[in-house]
């Protein structure tokens, strides 16, 4: 029997800590001096975009794919993804020595496509939307007999995620507001489960582009809808969350407490904030979180506020691209 996403619990996080740590480093907590001063708070990054893959996504691939079973692993995996989460299971399948076939549309940048074929996944192209991709895997999953492991829309994606969590009220247990890239809802419920569940009162914010926000759209109709996939900088947070939702759908509409949505131009103005303040640099997704803060969008807040720096595989031609398009208007 399935899981309801009531059954997903802070038990099911701490299990998967255990479970990842071989494969995943637990990572740094920083004050940002700069975003403290403008806002009058303390503002904490959480620095997902040091993972090996660069993104906070291998925590939640590891912990499903180190659950499976000895013959579902030889078998081998198979996912659909805009690009970060094929690229951690690509890298725990390679870690494990497991196949992995992972597959995208043509809208994944050239360069998460390459970083895919580098970790040793056999990537599959199709159609223009994340969701077509999907098709694709389950038809693998019905002729081949490979585990499709979700990007989002599981118990134990979601439990990995959720260590970040941990990591976070452990390095800060006075933190009372986080700030979180908002996609399919992986990231938001694991991470929100696990804070709400050891202090109900933090406040926890997503943060998605305003065009082709999918959570945010289904969550004013209460259900899932489909939408077409935009241009964005935040490319990392395309992609549907399925109409046939089982958990991070309610997670989120449970656990969320306020929503923001980010022009590009926002966007661009976080990626470059932080390539100039802090020497980083940080994908679309990413910087919705720091534009978010940057702008003090947030209807609520409290004195010390961690945004999640998910992750930082961005197309050197896109940073080109902002500094030619977006640094005059920024200043302007």
């Amino acid at each position: 029997m399935e899981k309801s996403f009531e059954d997903i619990t802070i038990r099911n996080i701490w299990e998967a800590r255990k479970r990842i740590a071989t494969i995943i480093n637990k990572t740094p907590l920083i004050k940002s001096t700069i975003l403290s001063e403008i806002t009058g708070n303390t503002v904490y990054l959480k620095l997902e975009n040091v993972h090996e893959i660069g993104a906070f996504k291998v925590r939640g691939a590891a912990n499903k794919i180190l659950s499976l079973t000895s013959k579902q692993q030889e078998r081998g995996v198979t996912t659909f993804s805009t690009g970060n989460h094929g690229m951690a299971v690509a890298y725990v399948a390679n870690q494990l020595g497991i196949k992995s076939v992972v597959c995208i549309s043509r809208r994944v940048p050239r360069v998460k496509v390459d970083n895919l074929k580098r970790l040793g996944a056999q990537v599959e192209i199709i159609g223009d939307s994340q969701d077509e991709a999907a098709e694709r895997c389950y038809e693998l999953q019905k002729t081949l007999g490979l585990t499709l492991i979700k990007p989002f829309d599981d118990p134990d994606v979601i439990a990995g995620q959720g260590t970040i969590g941990l990591e976070i009220i452990e390095e800060n247990p006075e933190v009372d507001t986080v700030v979180v890239p908002l996609s399919g809802g992986g990231l938001l419920a694991g991470v929100s489960l696990a804070l709400k569940s050891m202090d109900s009162s933090i406040q926890v914010a997503g943060v998605s582009m305003e065009h082709g926000a999918v959570m945010y759209e289904s969550l004013k109709v209460n259900k899932p809808v489909l939408l077409k996939e935009v241009e964005t900088l935040a490319d990392s947070l395309l992609g549907g969350i399925g109409l046939n939702n089982r958990y991070t759908f309610n997670m989120v509409k449970k656990y969320m407490d306020d929503v923001v949505l980010v022009t590009e131009e926002e966007i661009a103005e976080g990626l470059i904030f932080m390539l100039d303040k802090h020497r980083m640099v940080v994908e679309g997704a990413a910087a919705t979180g720091v534009s978010t803060v940057l702008k003090q969008k947030l209807k609520k807040t409290g004195k010390n506020i961690v945004v999640i720096i998910s992750g930082c595989n961005v197309d050197l031609s896109v940073v080109t691209d902002i500094s030619e398009n977006y640094i005059s208007k920024i200043k302007s």
